[in-house]
């Protein structure tokens, strides 16, 4: 079992920049494929990064890369989203799960994942 805590959210301007983090605990953090999801009024899930467990790879989807990152403090059992260049399409709660997965694994799709925090309102104005 894993438990998840999604904070970071808020109001920002287009053009503007969040952090969202992500506070594992339970089992070992490595252990786990850890993903950022975001969901907006209407539509489905969608994957927004993901990292695999060892930390040495990440996947942005491709409306977010070279504005999104995806970070990682170990230590902390903390994983992060910063996002930069913010749009008002950006707009939808973030969700960060956890899948249990081989350390080189990288997990994309919204049934790969068991472990969902609460979610973090991200509102992107005009």
């Amino acid at each position: 079992q894993v438990q998840l805590v999604e904070s970071g959210g808020g109001l920002v301007q287009a053009g503007g920049s969040l952090r969202l983090s992500c506070a594992a605990s339970g089992r070992t953090f490595r252990t786990y494929a850890m993903g950022w999801f975001r969901q907006a009024p209407g539509k489905d899930r969608e994957i927004v990064g993901s990292m695999t467990g060892s930390g040495r790879a990440t996947y942005l989807t491709a409306p977010v890369k070279g504005r999104f990152t995806i970070s990682s403090d170990n230590a902390k059992n903390t994983v992060f989203l910063q996002m930069n260049s913010l749009k008002p399409e950006d707009t939808a709660t973030y969700y960060c799960a956890a899948a249990e997965a081989n350390p080189s694994a990288v997990k994309i799709r919204v049934s790969d994942y068991a472990y969902w925090g609460q979610g973090t309102q991200v509102t992107v104005s005009s």
